[in-house]
């Protein structure tokens, strides 16, 4: 049996995404693959059971690709609220290793290839003695590093999360950088690549940064915020992507220019021009993603029955219009199962920029 542990850097540069990706494109060299997020974060409730998001993921596109496997058994340690207070006044080493090598043994088990997904970069769990550099070796696998970006900054960190890994007898088979600019893919890929080779570590891949995965949807924003919605939504349209957000302070005749395709428009619930300039364009062809309206206000129910009639779905916030603002613009954007275009594409990222014959020999 085959494995690679996908550490990173730092939070948010893709490890899920390379995960997701190197398990698509492997599902026609490897007949049986596994996956396992030792230590989450961001849970869920799912089954009964606290889950980090990624696993829940994972778990879905696994099942497309005909795979099954226990949600627990993906996600075994939960870092729930109080859980670092409560390990460091009471320290339960013992269990939680006890916890990730029974999971990870269910999950191995007659698997070709599993893929371990870390958290953050390899010091994160230290304080409760499971880093991923820790973890890595208590699973006894190569470790590819995922780093966003750029030059300098991503070479610097790699070097520092490379020793901490070799500190604990990890090997790392390679680096991919993730998320860079189009404009400077081709000075970036060139750069770096040598910018490593002079460090005697390999680029397993560069990939350039795609914005559609970092559009968020509106059922992401219900979901994370609280708001509420003022009818009960059946249809799609939760989870339109946003591409633009715009705030309707301003007069119509100036808010119409900034309104495109896409749009998430967040007003005050007492601005009915701005709603109403919204609503008109819609007709119009132009693709609006949702409505925010802030402040506890509400709408005339002439403007509201408008709105329920074509779908749009609107959601209340009860703060002001730049807390909403602030709220949404500060999401971490994840990919979720329900979004199949964002998987696909993550797929094709993958497949055209990473070297996967060097991992799959290299595992």
């Amino acid at each position: 049996m085959k494995k690679i542990f996908i550490a990173a850097t730092k939070q948010n540069d893709g490890k899920t995404t390379v995960a997701l990706g190197l398990i698509s494109n492997f599902k026609g060299t490897f007949k049986k693959i596994g996956f396992i997020k030792p230590v989450g974060q961001r849970y869920l409730e799912e089954e009964g059971s606290k889950v980090d998001e990624d696993s829940v993921l994972i778990e879905d596109s696994l099942k497309l690709c005909g795979i099954k496997c226990k949600l627990k058994d993906t996600s075994p340690v939960a870092v729930e609220k109080g859980f670092t207070e409560n390990y460091i006044t009471k320290p339960f080493r013992k269990e939680i290793t006890r916890q990730i090598k029974e999971s990870f043994n269910r999950i191995s088990q007659k698997q070709d290839l599993v893929v371990i997904e870390g958290t953050g970069h390899a010091g994160v769990g230290s304080v409760f003695d499971h880093s991923n550099a820790e973890v890595a070796k208590l699973l006894g696998s190569k470790v590819i590093m995922v780093s966003s970006g750029g030059v300098g900054r991503p070479i610097d960190e790699i070097i520092l999360n490379k020793a901490l890994f070799e500190k604990e007898g990890v090997k790392v088979l390679g680096v991919i950088i993730n998320k860079v600019m189009p404009g400077k893919f081709n000075k970036i890929n060139e750069l770096v690549r040598k910018g490593l080779s002079r460090k005697g570590i390999e680029v397993l891949g560069v990939i350039p940064y795609d914005p559609t995965l970092s559009y968020p949807t509106v059922r992401q924003i219900l979901e994370e915020t609280g708001y509420k919605t003022l009818f009960n939504y059946v249809d799609a349209s939760l989870d339109n992507h946003i591409v633009k957000v715009v705030i309707g302070a301003m007069q119509p005749k100036d808010a119409v220019k900034y309104i495109v395709d896409h749009s998430l428009i967040i007003t005050p619930g007492d601005r009915e021009d701005i709603v109403s300039l919204t609503l008109d364009l819609y007709a119009k062809g132009c693709k609006i993603a949702g409505i925010i309206l802030t402040g506890e206000l509400m709408l005339s129910q002439e403007l509201v029955s408008r709105i329920n009639s074509v779908s749009i779905p609107l959601l209340l916030s009860d703060s002001d219009t730049y807390t909403t603002a602030s709220a949404v613009h500060d999401l971490t954007v994840k990919i979720k199962p329900t979004d199949k275009e964002k998987i696909e594409t993550v797929k094709n990222l993958i497949r055209d920029h990473v070297n996967l014959e060097v991992i799959a020999k290299g595992m």
